[in-house]
């Protein structure tokens, strides 16, 4: 007999049809217009070659704790032990580290998706239990958004999501839609909490059939579907803020500026408008300006820029474009042209990061906040941004700024990591190896063996979501799913939630994290502490038992003005948290700050890497690493949607076909991919809908290091071996991953296939 058992990924929710413990099929949500093809691979969560079954330690470690040699993290064999072993010697390992050297020696700044469910989180799990313990260094911000959160809080009081015009109110009411970065079901897949319906393409098809204009600005056609319509200006990448620039002087030299929005409600207006005329530089920000620098033609951008003044119009900025050095600036000069083009505060106009870069972006609104596992209040202070993990490791007490602050990195004895894979997500994989030595413990709780988990001292091994209890949810949840059991744990996996007790009791602090309560205890309370949040404000949820039956419930939807539209009516009656109360074009600020990478209005500064860089001479080609089409991020690289995406058994890396003729390369032909930070091999995939001179290799794949007579190949095309790993800017700390040079050369040698298998063991 077939069970059926619902649960929620982070691509949807689903049913699991499960015969005898095994997983037999998958069914989408039926009320899912688009349910993502990746739901396919979640079977593969169970596949025994990659799970970790039992309790690992490193066996160096082992035998000399901390005192071992940490270079043969990743090299040594891994030898199984027992629960009680492997909780008392981290136990004792945090004790010691704690006691000696503080709370600020242990980084719990674990990142990663892990699951959707809001109380099997791993990083709130372990965040909760070191703020039980006296606290952590922990990391603010995210990769994805490092560069933009922090200067959208600073130019708009919020981290840029706030109120802004929703994407059902765009397809109603915009004229003319500028998407700078990809606005693509690709990326709209996942939702950190899951997603309940995926609606993008409806509204980008209704946004069409009512003949709005859009112009797609990006160096990749399939950026957009190709059903979309969308006009391609195919641009150099990292030179998205000159031609937002340039449109804004064109803007401003026709006479077509809307002052009085500029008077009312933006501060340092004059100062950004001295700027686009060329009067503190000298060189006016024109069209032509623009052009000589994005490759894009002066005609076209002069055209838009008065098309932006005619009609209803709005600015979509994807997180990829912060993701660079001075990732701040695109999504600053964005905001600058909305305000200065007039169309902020209006419905179908104005600005908006990341529509299409997760499922619900701009979606949903829910009436009241989604529950989930408090952290509790962190006792000490110790922060980094997240992206300069191994800047901390490699400096400790040392000076970092954020945010134009000064602070200093701490002296980092003890790594925990829970549910995520620094080695996919962190850049210059060979700075991190070598930062990653330094650290006297490092413990890695994960499902699977990432290379991060390879490279710990104690492995302890986590179920996945198929094997616990949990809700689904996130902060612009639509729809809360049951994500029930489907199947046992394996062999002596347990949940994050069990791990973290077990810890909890060997340091006397079981009652704080518990709080007398067990897995169904605690999903019960996210659950009903949601839905009292929702009830207070009119809303109307079930009780948790008539939920947890059903096993789904609609999230009552917020209906609100955009808090811009209510300042641009009255500034002054509501004012932004910024620090002139109005939108920032000239920051008072940053101007005291002084940062020669973080100017105090937007501005084209040259990379230190992109096609106009003289290095391009010994490394021709920008590298994107993009997200991925079969994965998230590095999850499920194994199964089945993520190999069938690989090209010539590695990772695909997509040129244009002009450039393959130069390099004597061709679909299924392998490449070497290098810089001076590292090399790697990835399967060629040669296609018309890439800019000449630029590269496309996602993010993702699972790092295989070989030793060669030239160093050390990266035989799967991990991208990050490649990319940089520098501070967005001084202000924010972002990763800057999309700034990246490269050479490509085709590869006859004879390096192996990459094999995802297990560690080896004792």
């Amino acid at each position: 007999m077939v069970d059926r058992i619902q649960h929620c990924a982070h691509w949807g929710p689903f049913t699991a049809l499960v015969d005898g413990g095994r997983i037999v099929g998958i069914e989408p949500w039926p009320e899912d217009p688009a349910p993502s093809h990746m739901l396919a691979a979640i079977p593969d969560l169970l596949d025994p070659k990659v799970r970790i079954d039992r309790p690992y330690v490193r066996e160096g470690y082992l035998t000399h704790g901390r005192d071992s040699d940490r270079t043969g993290r990743g090299s040594e064999r891994m030898v199984p032990v027992d629960w009680d072993t492997a909780l008392d010697l981290v136990a004792g390992e945090i004790k010691r580290v704690v006691g000696t050297h503080g709370n600020d020696a242990v980084f719990a700044g674990s990142y990663g998706w892990t699951s959707a469910g809001r109380l099997h989180h791993a990083q709130s799990q372990i965040k909760r239990f070191f703020n039980c313990i006296g606290g952590y260094t922990g990391h603010v911000d995210t990769y994805s958004v490092g560069a933009g959160a922090v200067i959208a809080r600073h130019i708009l009081g919020n981290d840029g999501y706030g109120e802004p015009n929703s994407i059902k109110t765009i397809a109603e009411n915009t004229e003319l839609l500028l998407v700078c970065g990809a606005l693509s079901p690709r990326t709209a897949q996942v939702e950190s909490g899951g997603p309940g319906r995926h609606l993008l393409g409806e509204h980008l098809k209704r946004l069409k059939a009512r003949g709005a204009r859009i112009v797609l600005v990006s160096p990749r056609r399939d950026d957009m579907p190709d059903w979309s319509g969308a006009e391609w200006w195919p641009i150099a990448p990292n030179t998205d803020t000159a031609l937002l620039i340039g449109i804004a002087g064109e803007i401003v030299a026709a006479g077509q500026a809307d002052h009085d929005f500029l008077t009312r409600c933006c501060s340092g207006s004059d100062q950004y408008l001295a700027y686009l005329k060329g009067e503190t530089d000298g060189t006016p920000k024109t069209a032509e300006w623009a052009s000589a620098i994005t490759g894009l033609g002066a005609p076209e951008i002069r055209a838009l820029a008065a098309d932006m003044v005619r009609k209803r119009s709005f600015v979509s900025i994807s997180w990829s474009l912060q993701r660079a050095v001075h990732g701040e600036q695109p999504w600053w000069a964005g905001t600058a042209l909305a305000a200065i083009a007039g169309q902020l505060g209006h419905a179908g106009g104005g600005v908006a990061y990341g529509l299409g870069s997760v499922a619900n972006a701009n979606s949903h609104f829910p009436l009241a906040p989604i529950g989930g596992l408090s952290h509790g209040k962190k006792p000490n202070a110790s922060f980094i941004p997240v992206a300069r993990i191994a800047d901390m490791l490699l400096n400790p007490g040392q000076p970092f700024t954020y945010e134009g602050k000064t602070h200093t990195y701490p002296d980092i004895r003890l790594v925990y990591w829970a549910g995520g894979n620094p080695y996919h997500h962190h850049q210059d994989l060979a700075r991190l190896s070598t930062a990653w030595a330094k650290p006297e413990t490092i413990v890695v709780q994960e499902i699977v063996w990432t290379a991060t988990a390879k490279r710990a001292d104690i492995v302890l091994p986590a179920t996945t979501t198929l094997e616990r209890n949990d809700i689904s949810g996130g902060r612009r949840a639509d729809v809360i799913f049951a994500m029930k059991q489907v199947v046992p744990p394996l062999a002596d996996a347990r949940s994050d939630f069990d791990i973290m007790r077990g810890l909890a009791q060997r340091l006397d602090v079981t009652e704080a994290f518990t709080e007398g309560l067990d897995e169904m205890g605690w999903v019960r309370r996210i659950y009903e502490e949601t839905r009292a949040g929702i009830n207070v404000r009119g809303g109307d949820m079930p009780p948790f038992d008539t939920f947890w039956e059903t096993g789904n419930v609609e999230v009552p939807e917020v209906q609100l003005e955009p808090a811009m539209a209510r300042f641009r009516a009255d500034p002054e009656a509501h004012p932004l948290r910024t620090e002139s109360g109005k939108l920032v074009l000239y920051s008072q600020t940053l101007a005291a700050c002084a940062y020669p990478d973080c100017p105090p209005h937007p501005t084209w500064m040259e990379p230190p890497e992109w096609l106009g860089s003289v290095r391009r001479s010994d490394f021709p080609f920008h590298l994107l690493s993009a997200q991925p089409n079969g994965r998230l991020h590095s999850q499920l690289d194994w199964g089945r949607v993520s190999q069938s995406e690989k090209q010539a058994g590695r990772e695909a890396l997509t040129v244009n076909p002009d450039d393959a003729a130069r390099l004597g390369i061709k679909d299924g032909d392998t490449a070497l991919v290098r810089n001076g930070r590292g090399r790697c091999l990835a399967g060629v995939r040669v296609s018309s809908d890439i800019r000449p001179g630029v590269a496309i290799l996602p993010t993702g794949a699972w790092w295989n290091p070989i030793e060669t007579a030239d160093g050390s190949l990266c035989i799967a095309g991990n991208a990050n071996v490649l990319t940089l790993d520098v501070p967005a800017s001084a202000f924010s700390g972002g990763c800057a991953a999309h700034t990246c040079l490269v050479a490509i050369e085709r590869y006859d040698g004879n390096a192996p296939l990459p094999a995802i298998n297990v560690q080896a063991v004792a």
